[in-house]
Protein backbone atom coordinates (compact mmCIF):
# COMPACT_ATOMS: atom_id res chain seq x y z
CA UNK A 1 0.00 0.00 0.00
CA UNK A 2 1.29 3.64 -1.19
CA UNK A 3 0.53 6.62 0.96
CA UNK A 4 0.97 10.15 -0.29
CA UNK A 5 1.33 13.03 1.54
CA UNK A 6 2.02 16.54 0.82
CA UNK A 7 3.35 19.54 2.95
CA UNK A 8 4.04 23.03 2.37
CA UNK A 9 7.59 22.37 0.69
CA UNK A 10 7.69 18.51 0.37
CA UNK A 11 5.98 15.45 -0.57
CA UNK A 12 6.25 12.09 0.61
CA UNK A 13 5.32 8.61 -0.86
CA UNK A 14 5.03 5.84 1.65
CA UNK A 15 4.92 2.41 0.90
CA UNK A 16 3.79 0.11 3.97
CA UNK A 17 3.69 -3.73 4.54
CA UNK A 18 1.50 -4.44 7.43
CA UNK A 19 0.43 -7.68 6.65
CA UNK A 20 1.86 -10.40 8.77
CA UNK A 21 4.18 -10.28 11.89
CA UNK A 22 4.72 -7.90 14.23
CA UNK A 23 7.74 -6.40 12.19
CA UNK A 24 6.08 -3.68 9.79
CA UNK A 25 8.00 -1.94 7.31
CA UNK A 26 8.00 1.05 5.67
CA UNK A 27 9.81 2.35 2.60
CA UNK A 28 9.76 6.27 2.29
CA UNK A 29 10.61 8.68 -0.74
CA UNK A 30 11.16 12.47 0.62
CA UNK A 31 10.95 15.13 -2.31
CA UNK A 32 11.28 18.94 -2.06
CA UNK A 33 8.76 20.56 -3.55
CA UNK A 34 9.95 24.44 -3.52
CA UNK A 35 12.91 24.14 -5.48
CA UNK A 36 14.05 27.74 -5.51
CA UNK A 37 14.33 27.85 -1.65
CA UNK A 38 17.82 27.70 -0.65
CA UNK A 39 19.64 24.35 0.62
CA UNK A 40 19.11 24.23 4.40
CA UNK A 41 15.33 25.74 3.58
CA UNK A 42 15.13 22.08 1.43
CA UNK A 43 16.75 20.61 3.79
CA UNK A 44 14.40 21.28 6.77
CA UNK A 45 11.59 20.71 4.47
CA UNK A 46 12.50 17.08 4.45
CA UNK A 47 13.81 16.66 7.87
CA UNK A 48 10.26 18.16 8.90
CA UNK A 49 8.36 15.89 6.86
CA UNK A 50 10.40 13.25 8.32
CA UNK A 51 9.79 14.21 11.65
CA UNK A 52 6.19 13.99 11.37
CA UNK A 53 5.95 10.92 9.59
CA UNK A 54 7.54 9.36 12.70
CA UNK A 55 5.73 11.33 15.14
CA UNK A 56 2.27 11.63 13.63
CA UNK A 57 1.81 9.44 10.73
CA UNK A 58 3.98 6.17 11.14
CA UNK A 59 4.14 5.92 15.47
CA UNK A 60 6.77 3.52 17.37
CA UNK A 61 8.64 3.16 13.62
CA UNK A 62 12.48 3.49 13.88
CA UNK A 63 14.81 4.22 11.07
CA UNK A 64 17.01 1.36 9.87
CA UNK A 65 18.72 3.33 6.84
CA UNK A 66 18.72 6.66 5.08
CA UNK A 67 20.01 8.06 2.10
CA UNK A 68 20.16 11.76 1.34
CA UNK A 69 20.72 12.07 -2.69
CA UNK A 70 22.84 15.62 -2.51
CA UNK A 71 23.29 18.20 -5.94
CA UNK A 72 26.59 19.51 -4.13
CA UNK A 73 27.87 16.90 -1.29
CA UNK A 74 30.92 19.45 -1.06
CA UNK A 75 28.97 21.75 -0.06
CA UNK A 76 26.05 19.98 1.91
CA UNK A 77 26.75 16.75 3.79
CA UNK A 78 28.22 18.55 6.51
CA UNK A 79 24.77 20.50 7.23
CA UNK A 80 23.44 17.58 6.97
CA UNK A 81 24.75 15.40 9.21
CA UNK A 82 24.58 18.34 11.37
CA UNK A 83 20.84 18.66 11.98
CA UNK A 84 20.15 15.02 11.32
CA UNK A 85 21.72 13.67 14.55
CA UNK A 86 19.15 10.38 14.98
CA UNK A 87 21.26 6.93 15.07
CA UNK A 88 20.69 5.13 11.55
CA UNK A 89 22.69 4.05 8.93
CA UNK A 90 23.11 7.24 6.78
CA UNK A 91 24.11 7.50 3.64
CA UNK A 92 25.33 10.96 1.97
CA UNK A 93 26.19 10.95 -1.46
CA UNK A 94 26.02 13.66 -4.35
CA UNK A 95 23.60 12.26 -6.98
CA UNK A 96 21.15 15.00 -8.07
CA UNK A 97 17.63 14.80 -7.77
CA UNK A 98 16.58 15.23 -11.32
CA UNK A 99 13.12 17.30 -10.27
CA UNK A 100 15.29 20.77 -9.72
CA UNK A 101 15.59 20.14 -6.08
CA UNK A 102 19.19 19.79 -4.40
CA UNK A 103 17.77 16.78 -1.99
CA UNK A 104 15.75 14.26 -1.75
CA UNK A 105 15.72 10.59 0.70
CA UNK A 106 14.98 7.44 0.49
CA UNK A 107 14.28 5.93 4.51
CA UNK A 108 13.35 2.29 5.08
CA UNK A 109 11.53 2.44 8.86
CA UNK A 110 10.51 -0.33 10.83
CA UNK A 111 8.26 -1.02 13.98
CA UNK A 112 8.66 -3.61 15.80
CA UNK A 113 12.67 -3.85 15.95
CA UNK A 114 15.37 -2.90 18.28
CA UNK A 115 17.83 -1.14 16.96
CA UNK A 116 21.73 0.04 18.74
CA UNK A 117 25.13 0.47 16.92
CA UNK A 118 27.28 -2.15 17.77
CA UNK A 119 30.86 -1.98 18.63
CA UNK A 120 32.08 -3.29 14.59
CA UNK A 121 30.25 -0.12 13.95
CA UNK A 122 27.90 -2.31 11.61
CA UNK A 123 23.96 -0.28 12.33
CA UNK A 124 21.83 -3.53 14.40
CA UNK A 125 18.27 -4.04 14.06
CA UNK A 126 17.37 -6.87 15.72
CA UNK A 127 13.72 -9.30 15.98
CA UNK A 128 13.30 -12.48 16.35
CA UNK A 129 16.02 -14.76 15.32
CA UNK A 130 17.79 -12.49 13.07
CA UNK A 131 20.10 -9.40 13.30
CA UNK A 132 19.73 -7.27 10.29
CA UNK A 133 23.30 -5.21 9.88
CA UNK A 134 23.38 -2.07 7.86
CA UNK A 135 26.82 -0.03 6.91
CA UNK A 136 26.76 3.19 5.13
CA UNK A 137 28.86 6.03 3.87
CA UNK A 138 32.02 3.74 4.01
CA UNK A 139 35.20 5.17 2.11
CA UNK A 140 38.94 6.15 2.79
CA UNK A 141 41.71 7.98 1.22
CA UNK A 142 44.05 5.29 -0.52
CA UNK A 143 45.97 5.96 -3.93
CA UNK A 144 43.40 5.06 -6.12
CA UNK A 145 39.70 3.60 -6.70
CA UNK A 146 41.31 -0.03 -6.65
CA UNK A 147 43.04 0.14 -3.34
CA UNK A 148 40.43 2.15 -1.73
CA UNK A 149 37.90 -0.39 -3.10
CA UNK A 150 39.92 -3.37 -1.48
CA UNK A 151 40.88 -1.58 1.59
CA UNK A 152 36.37 -0.61 1.79
CA UNK A 153 35.89 -4.87 1.47
CA UNK A 154 38.68 -5.98 3.84
CA UNK A 155 37.62 -3.58 6.51
CA UNK A 156 34.13 -4.75 5.83
CA UNK A 157 34.88 -8.36 5.97
CA UNK A 158 36.33 -7.76 9.47
CA UNK A 159 33.70 -5.55 11.15
CA UNK A 160 31.42 -8.86 9.75
CA UNK A 161 33.68 -11.14 11.38
CA UNK A 162 33.52 -9.07 14.63
CA UNK A 163 29.46 -10.16 14.64
CA UNK A 164 30.15 -13.73 13.51
CA UNK A 165 29.62 -13.40 9.67
CA UNK A 166 31.27 -13.87 7.16
CA UNK A 167 30.90 -11.33 3.55
CA UNK A 168 30.03 -15.09 1.65
CA UNK A 169 27.34 -16.03 3.85
CA UNK A 170 25.61 -13.18 5.07
CA UNK A 171 26.08 -10.37 3.01
CA UNK A 172 23.14 -9.67 0.73
CA UNK A 173 23.62 -6.08 -0.85
CA UNK A 174 26.24 -3.78 -1.08
CA UNK A 175 26.46 -0.21 -3.06
CA UNK A 176 29.31 1.32 -4.40
CA UNK A 177 29.46 4.84 -5.51
CA UNK A 178 32.22 5.43 -7.81
CA UNK A 179 33.79 9.55 -8.30
CA UNK A 180 33.57 9.69 -12.07
CA UNK A 181 32.56 6.20 -12.87
CA UNK A 182 34.15 6.36 -16.13
CA UNK A 183 37.42 6.41 -15.31
CA UNK A 184 37.30 4.11 -12.40
CA UNK A 185 34.50 1.62 -12.33
CA UNK A 186 37.98 -0.32 -13.88
CA UNK A 187 39.74 -0.35 -10.95
CA UNK A 188 36.59 -0.83 -8.49
CA UNK A 189 35.50 -4.39 -10.43
CA UNK A 190 39.29 -5.44 -10.31
CA UNK A 191 39.47 -4.96 -6.71
CA UNK A 192 35.72 -6.64 -6.41
CA UNK A 193 36.77 -9.64 -7.89
CA UNK A 194 39.86 -10.13 -6.40
CA UNK A 195 38.41 -9.82 -2.53
CA UNK A 196 35.36 -12.04 -3.85
CA UNK A 197 38.08 -14.98 -5.46
CA UNK A 198 39.55 -14.72 -1.62
CA UNK A 199 36.74 -15.46 0.17
CA UNK A 200 35.25 -17.99 -2.11
CA UNK A 201 32.50 -15.88 -4.14
CA UNK A 202 32.89 -16.68 -7.74
CA UNK A 203 31.13 -18.25 -10.95
CA UNK A 204 30.29 -21.91 -9.52
CA UNK A 205 29.33 -20.21 -6.15
CA UNK A 206 27.42 -17.09 -5.70
CA UNK A 207 27.80 -13.64 -5.86
CA UNK A 208 26.12 -10.55 -4.28
CA UNK A 209 23.37 -8.26 -5.50
CA UNK A 210 24.75 -5.32 -6.08
CA UNK A 211 24.47 -1.25 -8.06
CA UNK A 212 27.88 0.07 -9.17
CA UNK A 213 26.99 3.63 -10.35
CA UNK A 214 28.79 7.08 -10.08
CA UNK A 215 28.22 9.20 -7.23
CA UNK A 216 30.38 11.84 -5.24
CA UNK A 217 31.43 11.79 -1.87
CA UNK A 218 32.26 14.95 0.27
CA UNK A 219 35.89 14.87 -0.04
CA UNK A 220 36.71 14.84 -3.88
CA UNK A 221 39.58 12.39 -3.23
CA UNK A 222 37.74 9.59 -1.94
CA UNK A 223 36.82 7.83 -5.04
CA UNK A 224 34.65 4.99 -3.94
CA UNK A 225 32.22 4.77 -1.42
CA UNK A 226 30.03 1.63 -0.19
CA UNK A 227 26.83 0.78 1.58
CA UNK A 228 26.26 -2.82 2.89
CA UNK A 229 23.28 -5.34 3.65
CA UNK A 230 24.22 -8.39 6.00
CA UNK A 231 21.75 -10.77 8.00
CA UNK A 232 23.53 -12.52 11.06
CA UNK A 233 21.07 -15.94 11.83
CA UNK A 234 20.40 -16.57 7.77
CA UNK A 235 20.65 -19.80 6.66
CA UNK A 236 22.15 -20.49 2.82
CA UNK A 237 18.81 -22.28 2.02
CA UNK A 238 16.26 -19.12 2.91
CA UNK A 239 18.79 -17.05 -0.04
CA UNK A 240 17.77 -17.58 -3.53
CA UNK A 241 20.28 -15.96 -6.46
CA UNK A 242 18.34 -14.24 -9.62
CA UNK A 243 19.46 -14.83 -12.87
CA UNK A 244 16.46 -14.26 -15.90
CA UNK A 245 18.46 -16.15 -18.46
CA UNK A 246 15.53 -15.59 -20.97
CA UNK A 247 16.58 -11.84 -21.06
CA UNK A 248 20.08 -11.33 -19.22
CA UNK A 249 23.05 -13.28 -18.95
CA UNK A 250 25.81 -13.78 -15.41
CA UNK A 251 27.67 -10.88 -15.18
CA UNK A 252 31.05 -12.85 -14.91
CA UNK A 253 30.54 -13.24 -18.66
CA UNK A 254 31.64 -9.53 -19.10
CA UNK A 255 34.35 -9.83 -16.06
CA UNK A 256 32.50 -8.56 -13.12
CA UNK A 257 31.06 -10.26 -9.83
CA UNK A 258 27.85 -9.41 -8.97
CA UNK A 259 24.05 -11.12 -8.84
CA UNK A 260 21.33 -9.65 -10.89
CA UNK A 261 18.86 -10.08 -7.48
CA UNK A 262 18.66 -11.96 -4.48
CA UNK A 263 15.64 -13.18 -2.56
CA UNK A 264 15.48 -14.19 0.52
CA UNK A 265 12.65 -16.04 2.20
CA UNK A 266 11.66 -15.88 5.79
CA UNK A 267 8.12 -17.74 7.48
CA UNK A 268 6.16 -14.95 6.70
CA UNK A 269 7.40 -12.82 4.22
CA UNK A 270 10.01 -12.29 1.30
CA UNK A 271 12.72 -9.49 0.60
CA UNK A 272 13.66 -9.01 -3.05
CA UNK A 273 16.84 -7.13 -3.76
CA UNK A 274 17.16 -5.68 -7.19
CA UNK A 275 20.56 -4.86 -8.39
CA UNK A 276 20.83 -1.96 -10.69
CA UNK A 277 20.06 -3.32 -14.02
CA UNK A 278 20.01 -1.65 -17.56
CA UNK A 279 19.21 -2.06 -21.15
CA UNK A 280 21.25 -5.11 -21.73
CA UNK A 281 20.65 -8.59 -23.31
CA UNK A 282 21.02 -12.30 -22.46
CA UNK A 283 24.27 -11.94 -24.23
CA UNK A 284 25.99 -9.19 -22.12
CA UNK A 285 25.07 -6.56 -25.04
CA UNK A 286 23.48 -3.28 -24.47
CA UNK A 287 20.36 -2.87 -26.07
CA UNK A 288 18.87 0.42 -28.04
CA UNK A 289 22.22 2.52 -27.93
CA UNK A 290 21.06 6.39 -27.86
CA UNK A 291 17.33 5.71 -27.25
CA UNK A 292 16.32 6.55 -24.19
CA UNK A 293 12.70 5.25 -24.57
CA UNK A 294 13.42 2.01 -26.20
CA UNK A 295 16.49 1.94 -23.28
CA UNK A 296 13.84 2.35 -20.22
CA UNK A 297 11.45 -0.12 -21.61
CA UNK A 298 14.29 -2.87 -22.07
CA UNK A 299 15.14 -2.12 -18.47
CA UNK A 300 11.73 -2.65 -17.34
CA UNK A 301 11.61 -6.21 -19.06
CA UNK A 302 14.53 -7.14 -17.47
CA UNK A 303 13.69 -6.18 -13.73
CA UNK A 304 9.84 -7.72 -14.10
CA UNK A 305 11.89 -10.97 -15.38
CA UNK A 306 13.67 -10.69 -12.29
CA UNK A 307 11.16 -10.30 -10.03
CA UNK A 308 8.66 -13.05 -11.60
CA UNK A 309 11.98 -15.35 -11.16
CA UNK A 310 11.37 -14.11 -7.25
CA UNK A 311 7.61 -14.87 -8.11
CA UNK A 312 7.00 -11.47 -7.70
CA UNK A 313 5.31 -8.61 -9.94
CA UNK A 314 6.19 -4.99 -9.90
CA UNK A 315 3.35 -4.80 -7.25
CA UNK A 316 5.32 -5.96 -5.02
CA UNK A 317 7.81 -3.26 -5.36
CA UNK A 318 8.71 -1.39 -2.20
CA UNK A 319 10.70 1.23 -3.65
CA UNK A 320 12.14 2.23 -6.98
CA UNK A 321 15.79 4.00 -7.42
CA UNK A 322 16.72 5.71 -11.08
CA UNK A 323 19.73 6.57 -12.48
CA UNK A 324 20.31 8.87 -15.43
CA UNK A 325 23.59 9.35 -17.12
CA UNK A 326 22.03 12.40 -19.03
CA UNK A 327 20.30 15.44 -17.03
CA UNK A 328 18.24 16.12 -20.41
CA UNK A 329 16.35 13.10 -20.50
CA UNK A 330 14.55 13.70 -17.17
CA UNK A 331 11.36 14.94 -18.76
CA UNK A 332 10.80 11.59 -20.94
CA UNK A 333 12.06 9.39 -18.02
CA UNK A 334 9.96 10.77 -15.21
CA UNK A 335 6.74 10.84 -17.71
CA UNK A 336 7.30 7.34 -18.50
CA UNK A 337 7.60 6.26 -14.62
CA UNK A 338 4.78 8.72 -13.86
CA UNK A 339 2.66 6.60 -16.37
CA UNK A 340 3.96 2.74 -15.93
CA UNK A 341 4.15 3.75 -11.72
CA UNK A 342 1.82 6.20 -10.61
CA UNK A 343 1.29 4.23 -7.02
CA UNK A 344 5.16 3.70 -6.10
CA UNK A 345 7.68 5.70 -3.87
CA UNK A 346 10.59 6.54 -6.39
CA UNK A 347 13.24 8.83 -6.82
CA UNK A 348 15.28 9.80 -10.15
CA UNK A 349 18.66 11.36 -9.64
CA UNK A 350 21.71 12.13 -12.10
CA UNK A 351 24.33 9.10 -11.56
CA UNK A 352 26.69 7.71 -14.68
CA UNK A 353 25.89 3.86 -15.12
CA UNK A 354 29.18 1.97 -15.61
CA UNK A 355 28.79 1.75 -19.62
CA UNK A 356 28.89 4.70 -21.52
CA UNK A 357 26.15 3.58 -23.64
CA UNK A 358 23.92 3.11 -21.06
CA UNK A 359 21.86 6.09 -20.72
CA UNK A 360 19.62 4.60 -17.76
CA UNK A 361 19.27 2.21 -14.75
CA UNK A 362 16.88 1.47 -11.89
CA UNK A 363 17.22 -0.71 -8.72
CA UNK A 364 14.39 -2.01 -6.33
CA UNK A 365 13.34 -4.21 -3.51
CA UNK A 366 10.01 -5.53 -3.20
CA UNK A 367 7.95 -7.30 -0.47
CA UNK A 368 6.09 -10.33 -0.59
CA UNK A 369 3.89 -11.95 2.00
CA UNK A 370 4.89 -15.51 2.33
CA UNK A 371 4.55 -18.70 4.49
CA UNK A 372 6.97 -21.49 4.97
CA UNK A 373 7.17 -23.09 8.19
CA UNK A 374 10.64 -24.58 7.65
CA UNK A 375 12.13 -21.13 8.52
CA UNK A 376 11.88 -18.57 11.39
CA UNK A 377 9.27 -15.52 10.67
CA UNK A 378 10.94 -12.12 9.87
Amino acid sequence: MTQYITYPNARAEVFSFTEVGDVHEHHIMLHVTNIESTFLQQLDAILDAYQDIITNKLPGTVAVFKRYFLSDSANQADDVAAADTSDCAKSFIQQAPLDGSKIGMWVYLMKGAETRYLPSELYEVKHGAYRHLWNASAHNLAANSEYQTRLLFNEYIMQLTQEGCTLANNCIRTWLFVNDVDLNYGGVVRARNQVFFTQGLTNNTHFIASTGIGGRQQDPNVLTQMDNYAIAGIKPEQIRYLYAPTHLNRTSDYGVSFERGTRVDYGDRSHVFISGTASINNKGEVVFPKDIIKQTHRMWDNVEALLNEAECTYDDVAHIIVYLRDSSDYAVVSKLFQERFPDKPYIIVLASVCRPTWLIEMECMAIKKSSNEAFEKF
